[in-house]
């Protein structure tokens, strides 16, 4: 009894003139001529329900737990603070203590790549490790400032300054990290993580590289004491004002240049001992990643003792006085002219900050064998910068050298950054009388050898070209923009060209016609040698010249693609289905980007191989089409063409998920195109491995799923022959079952090879089987499907609906179907 939302739905339905059965489906109580219903007295009755649209919004509706757990989520702290142990502190202790000897000094250097003081860099730092924690799912990712988000950071605030010359550059730095982290923050909570999968590797690689390049480039004047330019300008530009002005060098070359060749000697030193003597490694790895604080204190010792007399006149550039303390905390001064100023900037900010963290957390997460919430981590940056401006911190994302030597120095879990904040806070404290007498020359061979490493190796690019060869160019590209124009026209084009990339792929996804080979599965190298033979379980052998005999030896027919653009083997002759029957395969979706390019080539095909049913579907000349005149005047059809009929159409969805209204219109056309084409018959369209609901209510909204009746066949002559698949309840078709089936096999041909060899060796009295013995052996032969018998019937039911008909679980149920039925196809 239908309910009364239901009948006013059908009488709104006849009022609107809305058609809510398309066609009539099989199964339904509209049955027509030539259907059929599928009636197995063994076989259970399924129907399978379409999905709808309350059924969709109460899937996408969140519950109170999907809240709760929402809410939880945010704090994944909670899940294991509780369960913190000594263990996991004394490996937090090594990483933070070591982390932070490492950042004081590169966050210095990095303050100045943004044309702040080098205190914003230790507040940035302090800031972006005490905070992530809270918000973290990695153990080993660190937040403060970078090479490269510093470098951007830096060409915004040159540019909003011009525009706002009164406005302090930390206060537009202050702006700039409470706006990129706000939006970041915002595209955390609502869990569009994944939009960051839309930058691909090449991306990411090109922009490192690049930008690696940039900032070593224009950190050689410093280190070379030279200048009178800008080291601001485009990558070549600096080179050539370098080859320039490199006369001009000063003491500060000396300095510079040592330790930068000190800081690769310790390293390469450490790594060499590090093989020699394996037993020693660790120590080995914590003086090579400490090498940075090694010869930041040396060069100070150096500067204080050259300089110490000299403080107002130093005989090479210093850093000179740093405040004690967070002098800069301050509730941030944000105005609508301030982010006005860099709104322009604000896009190539907020990608860097993202590329850098959640590829690095990412990678990091599957070396040490967790994964990571790229969702939750948006949200870890944006809070982090968010709250970082209190105490003066500018932008800052995750850190790559840091994060790998806080991984290799045994992290735990991600307190260990409230033990670095606390080595960043005492030398924030402690040490600005000693920053004073730090050169910038040394500063700047810190920031050369730290980017060095982001710069992809030859081998990689190689690794690529074997990989994705259109890819390379992309990965060049970004590369060469980057050192003619800027970090930020890199970040561009690579996104824009790999998303070009994507959609051109996308656009010209080529199907593939398949064809039928038997195939099967030989032991051993056997098959190199067809003259060769092997030996069975009972010793006698077999030749490989015949097939494998079923059911020892597993033969099935596969489908391949008749072009053999896949790389299987050439030399095998693939099978036409059936003449008139084609296979087809989508290599991608099937959406309105690619859909007339997939059904432009079926329909090329289909006309390339098949003849028109009835060549006298035109009367005469004047009805032909323009682009189809037939034969020349005077002239008939060739009755020499042999090339069969269109009979049937097999479409394989394995690779669809979802269908549109562009798709699927496209193949209502060309479904009216082909029944023209075999009129006055029809054409079956079978689809096979359609793995999602809502797909096949599209495709059965359009009338695909079951067969269309032919007008002019006898109804008793030509019936259609449903063909479904059929599986036992139980699963005693499970893997399970056949290797327990082999098994008995091989126990009753070893007991009867047993019982046939004592009988020549014993008596016959000492041969007689124990009664028991005898009807265990008789059952278990009974009950074997090997022997075609079975001992009581297994109650099977439909994979799939019998209201979809044409709907199959694989290409072998479709093309069963489709022979099935071939016969009342006109020839």
């Amino acid at each position: 009894m239908a309910s009364t939302t239901t009948k006013i739905g059908h009488g709104l339905a006849k009022v609107l003139g809305i058609k809510l059965h398309y066609r009539n489906e099989t199964g339904s109580d509209r049955i027509t001529r030539g259907e059929s219903v599928f009636t197995i007295s063994s076989a259970e009755t399924y129907v399978e329900d379409e999905p709808t649209a309350v059924e969709w919004l109460s899937d996408i509706t969140p519950s109170g737990a999907d809240v709760l757990n929402y809410f939880r989520r945010l704090f994944p702290f909670l899940q294991w603070i509780t369960r913190y142990n000594s263990t996991w502190l004394i490996g937090d202790l090594i990483a933070g203590i070591t982390v932070g000897a490492v950042v004081v000094p590169q966050s210095m250097a990095y303050a100045k790549l943004a044309d702040l003081s080098v205190q914003f860099g230790l507040y940035s730092s302090f800031m972006g490790v005490l905070i992530y924690w809270f918000f973290a799912t990695s153990k080993d990712i660190t937040i403060g400032p970078v090479a490269v988000l510093s470098t951007v950071t830096g060409n915004v605030l040159i540019k909003s300054h011009k525009i706002l010359p009164h406005v302090p550059l930390d206060i537009i730095a202050s702006s700039l990290a409470i706006v990129s982290g706000g939006i970041i923050c915002f595209l955390g909570l609502v869990r569009l993580g994944w939009l960051v999968d839309f930058i691909s590797l090449a991306s990411i690689s090109a922009f490192m590289t690049g930008s690696a390049i940039n900032i070593a480039v224009g950190q050689v004047p410093t280190m070379m004491g030279i200048t009178g330019f800008s080291t601001r300008d485009s990558t070549y530009k600096v080179v050539i004002n370098i080859l320039k002005h490199l006369g001009r060098s000063d003491l500060n070359a000396a300095i510079g240049l040592t330790a930068l060749t000190m800081l690769y000697l310790i390293r390469f030193v450490c790594n060499t001992l590090a093989k020699r003597y394996p037993s020693q490694k660790k120590t080995y790895f914590f003086i090579s990643t400490l090498r940075t604080s090694f010869v930041i204190l040396l060069y100070v010792l150096i500067s204080y003792l050259v300089n110490r007399h000299h403080r107002k006149k130093p005989k090479f550039t210093i850093l000179g006085t740093v405040p004690r303390g967070f002098k800069d905390a301050r509730v941030p001064h944000i105005t609508k002219d301030i982010i006005k100023s860099f709104a322009s900037e604000l896009p190539s900010v907020v990608i860097v900050m993202l590329i850098e963290h959640i590829s690095i957390s990412k990678s990091f997460g599957r070396v040490n064998n967790y994964t990571i919430d790229p969702s939750q981590e948006l949200v870890a940056i944006g809070v982090t910068n968010l709250l970082g401006p209190f105490l003066g911190a500018y932008p800052a994302t995750g850190s790559f050298s840091r994060t790998a030597i806080k991984s290799k120095a045994g992290v735990r879990t991600p307190l260990a950054g409230v033990i670095t904040a606390i080595v960043v806070l005492l030398a924030i404290y402690a040490l600005p009388a000693m920053f004073f007498y730090i050169p910038n020359a040394a500063l700047a061979g810190v920031i050369i050898h730290a980017v060095g490493d982001l710069i992809t190796p030859p081998n990689t690019v190689y690794q690529f070209w074997r990989i994705s060869p259109l890819e390379v160019p992309i990965f060049f590209a970004g590369v060469i923009v980057t050192v003619f124009s800027s970090i930020e026209n890199g970040i561009y084009t690579t996104i824009c060209v790999s998303a070009a990339l994507f959609l051109f792929r996308a656009f010209k996804a080529r199907g593939r016609f398949l064809g039928k080979v038997k195939v099967h599965s030989v032991v051993g190298d056997h098959l190199l040698d067809r003259d060769d033979t092997k030996e069975g379980d009972n010793n006698t052998k077999t030749s490989l010249n015949s097939p494998p005999a079923e059911p020892e030896d597993s033969v099935r027919s596969i489908f391949l693609p008749i072009d053999h653009r896949d790389g299987s083997n050439p030399q095998i002759e693939l099978e036409a289905p059936y003449p008139g029957i084609f296979i087809y395969r989508f290599s991608e979706g099937f959406n309105y980007p690619n859909a007339n390019h997939y059904l432009d080539q079926l329909v090329a095909e289909i006309f390339k191989q098949t003849r028109r049913t009835n060549p006298a579907t035109y009367g005469k000349l004047g009805d032909r089409p323009w682009n189809n005149p037939g034969p020349r005047r005077g002239k008939e059809v060739d009755p020499l063409d042999h090339r069969p009929t269109l009979k049937a159409i097999i479409l394989d969805f394995s690779s669809v998920n979802n269908v549109d209204i562009t798709s699927v219109q496209n193949l209502i056309d060309v479904r009216n195109q082909l029944d023209r084409y075999a009129a006055p018959g029809t054409v079956d369209w079978h689809f096979a491995c359609v793995n999602n609901r809502w797909t096949k209510r599209a495709l059965a909204a359009a009338g695909f799923g079951y067969y269309t009746p032919e007008a002019d066949l006898d109804s008793g002559l030509h019936r259609w022959k449903p063909i479904f698949s059929v599986a036992e309840i139980g699963g005693s078709s499970s893997a399970a079952a056949a290797a327990e089936e082999r098994y008995n096999r091989k126990a009753s041909r070893s007991a009867r090879a047993r019982e046939e060899s004592a009988s020549e060796d014993i008596e016959e009295g000492d041969l007689t089987p124990k009664a028991e013995d005898t009807e265990s052996l008789d059952k278990q032969l009974g009950n074997t499907k090997a022997y075609g018998t079975i001992s009581k019937p297994q109650k099977v039911a439909v994979v799939q609906g019998l209201n979809r008909p044409l709907f199959h679980i694989d290409i072998t149920a479709a093309l069963d179907s489709a022979l099935a039925n071939v016969q009342r196809k006109s020839h």
